[in-house]
This record gives structure tokens, C-alpha cells and sequence, in this order.
């Protein structure tokens, strides 16, 4: 039940088609969702609808939502072959509007017996044709009855805002938590950077920063420098890797983390932004490791924020000592590392494996690559966010994330094919 009107809040109706709090306000998902349950009571109302009809709506909004549908509001192909990014954010898709069409089967149903009242006289909304397409049914439904023109702008608008509620929550893992900016207007405000975030996604490979870039705005409503993850008051949005197993975790997802210590907006910004350009040390020339190094510790540190942006590490200590890894590249490298899938053979050889220390590795100043054959860092008595450093101080390409108990194919030095670095981590634990 909505509140009740106030001088600041005036009864719904006529022209107020939500019960969204001042401008400027932070909403979840469920509760933006709420707060635009008189349009769906504009629709019943105007147009008489009963139970029957509820259905045909229901059918609409699922194939609005779904993807691979005529009806589709996001025509976006996935399969083995796309890009990992392309993965990530259209199973978030197909996840978020699969349960934002169970709302609307719930709302439906539920407006029908339970009406939100409408003080100020039915709802009156002018909303232009934002191209998402109808079910023949749904269009027969909203134009041939007695609604006309009225229901159909009410219907527009109610299905537009729950299409940028979806896509504006495609960037994090735990999209029901994340605070969005919502105006008088809805979501709306964030179509022009909706606009240039699904044109790359639809046409090319989408960039890290370019997911960042719209969760950003989605959030703060403002734009900032190009970076891995941002802050804004009352939480960090960063890669989901890092409070799950780098081995299982998306590589290009965002976790919303609540943090009321947290008062400013700042984008987190790599260290060294062309990591090709980096030095580099062969993994020959590293320090021998005289004994076992045993489990290291590890934790993340921030800098200050300077012009917008901050950068943030990973120390890992161990007897004593610490080594420091740019968290920025860190994340880098999860993102390239190459995952193979379980369907992936093994390959086995006669020769002994080359072999490096972790320990040694990550105290190595720049990147450690190697190009004289594979060579296998054993990281499985080490926890995931040591992991994830590790990750940060090889070369970031051809380096392969393995489970212990899977073994790569050793290759020659003859130049015909890229040597690995390949780093042993403790198997997924199954349930």
C-alpha cells in the first residue's frame, strides 16, 4: 500500500504513476519495482482487465525479458563460443528477467483483488514507443479494447522501466542488494550510458571498464575515469573474484559491498595501465626457493583517493616479509588467465615439469613470463586471495588457472607454440 499523500507527496493518479521517494533517492530492485505497481493498476483499471487478461501480460513480459525470443528487448546470442564476458552478463540477463517476470506475475495477481487506489483519477501517462515489441496477443489486448491509446502509453511505460531495471543491474553478482539512483523519471536517466554499454556489448568484445563505466552511472549517476571497479557513499563495487575462488568466479562481474565507512565517489584505477609495457622477469632468473614456503597470508590495502580515482593492492607476508601486488593487475590477469573447461583432456609428458616457487615468484619485481616451456607454480595449500596476487605477477598471457590433479601439456621451445605459466589451485569443492 502506497504512503499516504502528503503536500511533498501527492496522491497517485492523473500524472503520478510511482511512489518513488525524493530525487536523488536510492532504491532496490524490489522496491523500485513497487514503486511502479500503478502503472500495472493504470493497465487494470483503464482497460478492465480480469484474471484471463492478466495471463497474456504475463506472457508478454516474459518473452520482453527473455532472450532469443521475437519479442526480445535484448538480442543477445550466447553459446560455447562467445566471449566470456558475453556469457557472464547474458546469463545475468536470463537469471534477472526470469525473476523480474515472476514479480510481475505476483503484482498482476495480486492488483487484481488487492487495488492500489488512485485518489487523483485514473492515470493519465504520455509515453513514446520505445521499440520493444508485442505478442500479437498483448498488442490485440492494449490497442483493440476499451483502453486505447491510454492503456498502451501506460503499458509502454511500465515495460520500459522494468527493461532498464534489468539491464541496469546486469553488472553485479548480487543485483537485488545494489542501491540504484532513481529520478522522478524512473531509470530513465540512465539510457544514454545504457545506450553505449549494450551497443559494445551487441557488437563487439566489451571491455572491462565499460561494464564498470555503467554500473557506475547506475549507481552514482555520474561518469568518471576508466578503472576496475568504484565507491560510492555506502559501498564499493569491485570484481566478484575477490571474495570467491578465482578458479570458479566471473571474471568480469561486480559485487556490491556495503560500507557505510565510505563517503565519496572514486574509481579504482590500475597501477600501470599498459601492463605489455611492464618489466618483466624470466621465470629462469628467479630466486631459487631454498625451502617449502608453506601457506602465505594475504590482505588488500587502499591508497588514498587523489583526483577521483584511488589504487589498492594485495601485501602478502610471510615470515616476516611482505610483497606488494597491484590489485589492479591482479584482477587483470584473472580476467585473461585461461580456464580450462572440465571437458579438456588431459595431456601428459615424459619430461620432468619446470617448476618455480610462489613465494619467489611474487616478490619478483614486474611481470614473470617465460618462453623456454611450461612452467607450473604449485598454489593449492594457498588461499584464494594469495591466489589472485599470484595471478597479478605472471605475464598475463598464456597463463593457465588449473585444478591440482590436471596436468598441461609441456611445450617445446622451438617457437611453434607460446610457453604457459600454469598455476595449481585446490579443486572446486562439490556439494
Amino acid at each position: 500500500m502506497p504512503p499516504a499523500p502528503t503536500p511533498s507527496t501527492p496522491a497517485l493518479g492523473d500524472s503520478r504513476w510511482n511512489t518513488f521517494p525524493a530525487a536523488g533517492a536510492t532504491l532496490t530492485a524490489r522496491d523500485f519495482f513497487t514503486a511502479t505497481e500503478p502503472l500495472l493498476q493504470g493497465i487494470i483499471d483503464d482497460n478492465a482487465l480480469t484474471s484471463a487478461d492478466s495471463e497474456v501480460l504475463e506472457d508478454q513480459i516474459r518473452a520482453a525479458l527473455a532472450l532469443g525470443t521475437r519479442e526480445t528487448s535484448l538480442p543477445l546470442a550466447i553459446g560455447p563460443d562467445s566471449a566470456s564476458a558475453t556469457r557472464e552478463l547474458g546469463t545475468q540477463a536470463e537469471t534477472i528477467g526470469q525473476e523480474l517476470a515472476s514479480w510481475s506475475t505476483e503484482a498482476l495477481e495480486r492488483l487484481l483483488t488487492d487495488p492500489v487506489p488512485l485518489p487523483a483519477g485514473p492515470l493519465v501517462v504520455r509515453s513514446h514507443c520505445y521499440g520493444h515489441l508485442l505478442t500479437p496477443p498483448a498488442a490485440d489486448l492494449l490497442r483493440r479494447r476499451r483502453g486505447g491509446p491510454v492503456t498502451m502509453q501506460l503499458y509502454n511505460e511500465w515495460l520500459h522501466q522494468i527493461v532498464l531495471l534489468r539491464d541496469a543491474l546486469l553488472p553485479f553478482t548480487n543485483w537485488q542488494d545494489v542501491p540504484l539512483l532513481i529520478t522522478p523519471t524512473g531509470l530513465r536517466h540512465i539510457e544514454p550510458a545504457r545506450d553505449a554499454f549494450l551497443t559494445e556489448l551487441l557488437v563487439r568484445q566489451i571491455r572491462h571498464t565499460s561494464i564498470v563505466a555503467f554500473a557506475r552511472n547506475v549507481v552514482t549517476g555520474t561518469s568518471g575515469p576508466a578503472g576496475y571497479g568504484f565507491e560510492a557513499g555506502g559501498g564499493t563495487a569491485l570484481p566478484a573474484v575477490l571474495d570467491r575462488p578465482p578458479l570458479t568466479a566471473p571474471r568480469h562481474l561486480l559485487t556490491w559491498r556495503p560500507n557505510p565507512a565510505v563517503d565519496e565517489t572514486a574509481t579504482y584505477v590500475a597501477e600501470v595501465q599498459d601492463c605489455y609495457a611492464a618489466p618483466r622477469t624470466l621465470v629462469d632468473d628467479l630466486p631459487p626457493a631454498t625451502t617449502t614456503s608453506g601457506p602465505l597470508s594475504a590482505r588488500t590495502v587502499t591508497e588514498p583517493v587523489a583526483d577521483g580515482t584511488r589504487t589498492a593492492g594485495i601485501e602478502i607476508t610471510h615470515d616476516g616479509t611482505t610483497a606488494r601486488v597491484d590489485l589492479g593487475q591482479a584482477l587483470r590477469g584473472h580476467r585473461c588467465a585461461h580456464r580450462p573447461g572440465p571437458a579438456a583432456g588431459d595431456a601428459h609428458s615424459d619430461a620432468a615439469p619446470r617448476t618455480a616457487a610462489v613465494w619467489s615468484a611474487l616478490r619478483t619485481p614486474g611481470l614473470v613470463w617465460t618462453e623456454a616451456g611450461d612452467v607450473t607454480l604449485d598454489a593449492t595449500g594457498q588461499d584464494d586471495l594469495v591466489v589472485l596476487a599470484l595471478l597479478g605477477r605472471l605475464y598475463p598471457e598464456n597463463v593457465t588457472l588449473r585444478p591440482a590433479g590436471h596436468s598441461a601439456a609441456l611445450t617445446t621451445a622451438d617457437g611453434t607454440e607460446p610457453s604457459h605459466l600454469v598455476t595449481l589451485v585446490a579443486p572446486p569443492q562439490t556439494h
